[in-house]
């Protein structure tokens, strides 16, 4: 299992306590991989983008108007964490429902 985040993300540093089998890939340093990107957006659509975030609130008006996937390659920070790699699942945020169906 793998949580995509930030190291410095208290949300992502919760989840990865709660679960100490899964490794936590900072997203900052090392970027998700193109496939796994495009299935999450498949997966999450728009919901992938963190829009509450100083990083979305810091954007202009045409650069928020950009595709998802090219917002998130250039800000990895604007991804809504953590993004968890079950397997084939794929799981967003750190929710009651996304705890209860990963047993944390």
């Amino acid at each position: 299992m793998k949580l995509y985040g930030l190291k410095t993300c208290d949300t992502c540093r919760k989840a990865a306590k709660a679960l100490p089998a899964a490794e936590l890939v900072d997203i900052r340093a090392t970027p998700l991989p193109d496939a796994l990107l495009d299935r999450a957006l498949q997966s999450f659509g728009p919901a992938l983008l963190n829009t509450r975030s100083t990083t979305w609130r810091g954007l202009d008006e045409a650069e928020r108007a950009r595709p998802p996937r090219d917002l998130l390659r250039d800000h990895p920070a604007l991804m809504k964490r953590p993004l968890i790699e079950a397997g084939p699942d794929l799981y967003l945020g750190w929710t009651k429902d996304v705890q209860q169906a990963l047993g944390a």
